[in-house]
């Protein structure tokens, strides 16, 4: 199980959002701390909810074929009286539910999947929600981008090996000297960029001295 934090900032709140097995689970510890700084009874009083027990108990029917639905039904007939209480935690154990998880210890705290934490933060504030989508929007949008960046720059990597290999094996005598083989690769890399983008490496970098990389790292590969 790989597991990867993250955090965005929603109305001056650093909110965790963690990914596991390619899911995301956001801190509703995080969320609640916009309500209070009792997070466990925040919590608490949202499972307490008859809509959130169906909400949950829908959600795990459709994700989760190992969800046990006799017990979601005794806690969705108890969901409402009085003295009905129940827990992130009670709710996994009980029911099998994986939209839930719960770390134990001092920096520990409840995460639910992004579709129930977006559905706890409607209940704190309509207002807190649709910020936590759009800051979550936006880190998924700068994921995307960086995994385009990081595509482009294997697949020159994957072609310079590929023309670094062919100059080997074509134009490089086998008793040249470290120096004038460096040279020599040098100069064919260069041609190629003439070729392709009508500028050699060093112009593209004096050409862009913010930009990391290379010119190949700029590529339209779509």
């Amino acid at each position: 199980m790989s597991k990867k934090n993250k955090k965005i900032e929603v109305k001056g709140r650093k909110i965790t959002v963690v990914s596991i097995n390619e899911q995301d689970y956001i801190s509703l510890t995080d969320i609640a701390k916009y309500k209070t700084d009792d997070t466990s009874a925040v919590i608490g009083n949202w499972m307490r909810n008859r809509n959130t027990i169906e909400f949950l108990g829908i959600w795990e029917t459709l994700y989760n074929p190992d969800f046990k639905p006799l017990e979601f039904e005794g806690f969705r007939k108890q969901a409402g009286l009085n003295a009905f209480t129940l827990s992130p935690q009670k709710w996994v154990s009980a029911t099998n539910a994986k939209g839930f998880i719960v770390k134990p210890g001092r920096y520990g705290g409840t995460y639910a999947h992004k579709d129930i934490a977006f559905k706890f933060a409607s209940w704190i504030s309509v207002e807190f929600e649709l910020y936590i989508i759009k800051e979550f929007q936006r880190l998924k949008e700068n994921e995307q981008k960086l995994l385009g960046w990081t595509a482009k720059r294997e697949l020159a990597k994957i072609n310079y090996r590929i023309h670094t290999d062919a100059i080997k094996e074509n134009l490089i005598p086998k008793h040249l000297s470290k120096k004038q083989i460096s040279f020599i690769y040098a100069n064919e890399a260069d041609v190629l960029n003439m070729a392709l983008f009508g500028k050699t490496a060093k112009q593209w970098r004096d050409e862009n001295p913010d930009k990391k990389g290379n010119i190949r790292d700029y590529v339209n590969i779509s």
